[in-house]
């Protein structure tokens, strides 16, 4: 049996697509470095109901994530749409179920960042940021982010911050993703995966 690659855990969130195409896109820039590859994984949407009420399988899209996918990742990106000015619930819940692994220490000095997209343009993106590396600290883990050697990043007119790629969807229809975010997510991707590689070692 051929030896499993390791790999980047890209773990999001998305309720219109906009997060799951950011996803995408850092998981083509994973692909870019050899010897890695890219996991993409959803959670499901939190329900008030207090029995299971959903599928254990979405019916489309990235299958959910388990906690072995994150125990056993080189790397992680979480992503999320902005819920003022912080990850929205779905994806909190999901690492609000990891104190196992903070009290092992699986995840310590491995690589971590953040994405996210919001609809208004000053919609909360960095602060969303900032409040989704706080459980990646408390893990333990490595924070990347996106340096301005990245040209795309002093260009862009959209989305993409130094913390970390985003999107801004708009308020009415959905704006696709730009060239400077596709960019920019993955120029995160490949990054993400290099630390991974040089951490791992």
């Amino acid at each position: 049996m051929p030896e499993q690659l390791p790999y980047i855990l890209i773990l999001f969130y998305s309720r219109n697509g906009q997060t799951a195409e950011l996803a995408s896109h850092i998981g083509r820039g994973v692909a870019r470095v050899s010897g890695i590859e890219a996991r993409l994984r959803s959670v499901p949407p939190v329900s008030p109901d207090t029995d299971a009420s959903l599928p254990p399988v979405p019916d489309s899209g990235a299958p959910y994530a388990s906690k072995a996918d994150l125990a056993q990742c080189a790397g992680l990106a979480i992503g999320s749409p902005t819920r003022f000015g912080n990850m929205a619930a779905p994806l909190k819940h999901f690492l609000d179920t990891t104190g196992d692994l903070w009290l092992s220490g699986a995840l310590e000095g491995k690589p971590a960042g953040a994405f996210t997209s919001t609809g208004s343009l000053h919609g909360g993106q960095e602060a969303t940021l900032m409040t989704m590396m706080v459980p990646l600290l408390h893990h333990g883990m490595v924070i990347c982010g996106l340096p301005y050697s990245e040209k795309n990043l002093n260009e862009t007119e959209t989305g993409g911050t130094p913390y970390g790629p985003t999107h801004w969807s708009g308020t009415g229809e959905q704006q696709p993703l730009s060239a400077h975010e596709k960019a920019l997510c993955q120029a995160f991707g490949e990054r993400l995966a290099r630390l991974a590689l040089k951490l791992a070692n």
